[in-house]
Formats: C-alpha cells, sequence, structure tokens
C-alpha cells in the first residue's frame, strides 16, 4: 500500500466528478448563506451568556445545517449521518472538511436539530427559500395542488388502557414513575387507516404550485386528522392563477363555499355517497383533473424514492415538524437543483 500523497485527495474528487458527483451541484446551486441570520439566531449563544471562553468554539452554523440537508436527503439516522461523513468522500467535501478535520458526532447533529424544534425555526427557513424562488423567477404559477402523505414513525406498544389515557390527554398509570420509559413515547403520534392499511405517525400536508412543483407551503398533524381540516391553513395567496385542486377527500360544500368567497376555480374531485354514485359525467370530469392533480403525488413520490423514504425515527410532533419541514425544504433544493441544470421542465 502506497503512502498518502499530496495530490491524492484531489485525484479522487476528480474520479468522482466523472461520476457526477450530485452533492457538487447542490453545494454550487444553493445559496447557504441566504439561512445564516435565522441559524445564527437559534444556535449562537450571545458572548455576554457564555460562562467561559475556553472549551472547543461551536460549530459553524451554516456546516451544521447542510449536515442536516444531508441527513434528510439520505434519511440517515444521527449515528449514520456521523459515519458516512467520516466515510464518504463526496459527504466531506460538499461540507469543505478534509480527512484531517474533525466531524461533528452524532449526539451533536441531535443537539443542533433539537434547538431548531425549541425555536420552531425550521418554518422561517422554509419560507425564506420559498421568496428566494419568487425572486429568482419561480413563482407559484398555473394554479395549486393541496394534498396530504401519512409520515410514520417507530410503533409504540402500549396497552389499550394506555392508548385511551393517551388519546383523552392524560398520562398512563405509571409512566411519572418511570421517567426513561416515559421519554420513549410518542404520545402525539396517531393510528389512521389508508386502503385498509393501519399507519401510526404523522401527515405531511402540502400545498404545490402546478407550474414547477415546488412545495409552497406545509402544515403537520398528527396522522388520525382528516386531509381537509387542514385546508384553510394551506391555501396560498401568492400563486398567480386562481385554479385549485385536490382529491375528494377536501369536498364539502363548506370548502365550495369557502373557495368561491375567494374568487378560486375549484376542480376539487367530485365524492360519490352511499345510494347515490358519481354520474358518468362526474367520473369523466375526476379523470381530467387527476392529470393534473397527480403532479402533486410527485412530490411525494420522490421523498419516498429519492430522499430515502418518509419514515422518520423522532418522538413528539414539535421533532417530528423539525424533520417533515426539512423533508419539504430539502425536496424544494433537491427541485432546484434539477431546474438549474437543465434536467427537467416546469410542465
Amino acid at each position: 500500500m502506497g503512502q498518502f500523497g499530496f495530490f491524492d485527495l484531489g485525484d479522487r474528487y476528480t474520479g468522482l466528478d466523472k461520476f457526477g458527483d450530485p452533492l457538487v451541484l447542490l453545494k454550487k446551486t444553493i445559496p447557504w448563506e441566504l439561512f445564516r441570520p435565522e441559524l445564527k439566531v437559534v444556535w449562537c449563544t450571545p458572548d455576554e451568556k457564555r460562562k467561559s471562553n475556553a472549551g472547543r468554539k461551536p460549530w459553524d452554523e451554516v456546516l451544521m445545517f447542510q449536515v442536516l440537508v444531508l441527513q434528510q436527503l439520505y434519511n440517515l439516522s444521527d449515528d449514520q449521518i456521523e459515519y458516512q461523513i467520516r466515510d464518504r468522500l463526496s459527504f466531506m467535501r460538499f461540507l469543505d472538511l478534509g480527512i484531517e478535520d474533525p466531524v461533528p458526532d452524532a449526539k451533536t447533529v441531535w443537539l443542533y436539530r433539537e434547538k431548531l424544534a425549541q425555536a420552531g425555526m425550521v418554518k422561517p427557513l422554509f419560507d425564506r427559500f420559498d421568496a428566494y424562488l419568487r425572486d429568482n423567477g419561480y413563482l407559484a404559477m398555473g394554479g395549486q395542488i393541496v394534498d396530504a402523505s401519512i409520515v410514520p414513525v417507530p410503533k409504540q406498544h402500549n396497552s389499550r388502557e394506555e392508548n385511551e389515557a393517551i388519546k383523552g390527554g392524560s398520562t398512563p398509570k405509571g409512566w411519572n414513575k418511570t421517567p426513561r420509559k416515559k421519554r420513549h413515547k410518542d404520545v402525539d403520534a396517531r393510528w389512521t387507516k389508508k386502503h385498509g392499511k393501519s399507519h401510526f405517525g404523522y401527515k405531511n400536508h402540502i400545498n404545490a404550485d402546478r407550474r414547477y412543483k415546488f412545495v409552497r407551503d406545509y402544515e403537520v398533524s398528527e396522522a388520525s386528522l382528516h386531509d381537509s381540516q387542514k385546508f384553510d391553513d394551506l391555501i396560498d395567496g401568492n400563486n398567480t392563477s386562481s385554479d385549485f385542486w385536490a382529491d375528494s377527500a377536501y369536498r364539502s360544500a363548506e370548502t365550495e363555499r369557502a373557495l368561491s368567497e375567494k374568487c378560486y376555480r375549484s376542480h376539487i374531485h367530485h365524492k360519490g355517497k352511499r345510494g347515490k354514485p358519481l354520474t358518468a359525467r362526474q367520473i369523466k370530469a375526476n379523470k381530467t383533473r387527476s392529470k393534473v392533480r397527480v403532479r402533486v403525488e410527485h412530490v411525494f413520490g420522490f421523498q419516498e424514492r429519492s430522499m430515502g423514504g418518509k419514515f422518520i425515527r423522532t418522538i413528539g410532533l414539535a421533532r417530528a415538524s423539525v424533520k417533515i419541514g426539512m423533508m419539504n425544504l430539502v425536496y424544494n433544493m433537491s427541485r432546484l437543483v434539477q431546474f438549474e441544470r437543465g434536467v427537467t421542465a416546469p410542465g
């Protein structure tokens, strides 16, 4: 085995470039310094509050944000992201880390993400990037599409009595006596059924524009909440078109009236009722609307297949909101990279 030479690392990076390292484009395309003001507020302790100037300096806030982006892009646990940064040259180059540089450990990654959760800062970061998209010509155009997707979390093995207490908003008997056990219990996630299968976790409610398929807004809830309950929160007043698409779960007299009052053109799927099936005209209308509405499914499909799946390893709504918010933000970053490299068209 030969000795490590001065130019060997550069040669390795050149070899990676031949295969089209996607992280090079991500690093180049995204204006990372754009996020520094919000990150600095969350992660930097003012000098007057520091107990001492001794000890290791805090990690750069943008670097740690990039670590969280990598973690979300590949859906890695805290231990896995630490290992992959140490092991993968592409990750090190993305973070501007050399072989000799220290690497954020798993606990540090958890701590920085926890601070984001406590500060509720992911949504402002998402909004700042959306403003950047609009300022650079990617306006919300062509109408808006609303949908929701279940985001599973580790299943909880509780007794029926414990589940009833949780649903009632109280702490199950005996949990306060075992705080370690209580910390590992997710009392915010809920069970729901879809297509005859049971799922446990949360929901990612999104609004995507028809033109570019960027996520323009999102809300996070427990999985059991009906999709329509987040409808009003997702209406995007910045979309240049008044057309509005959604599946039949959102259709109701109240929804149609609300859209009409706000001068939106409803393209929400018709919904059949017991004893009153859809007419041939309504079925045909639904098929036409599906050709547009399916674009929002592409968002969830990308998150599922290209971002390592939607399964998250968190406990509680606040932490789930951080992971799901980052999922939507990183999707938008990846979508922008596709446009900037010219591999996709907005139509």
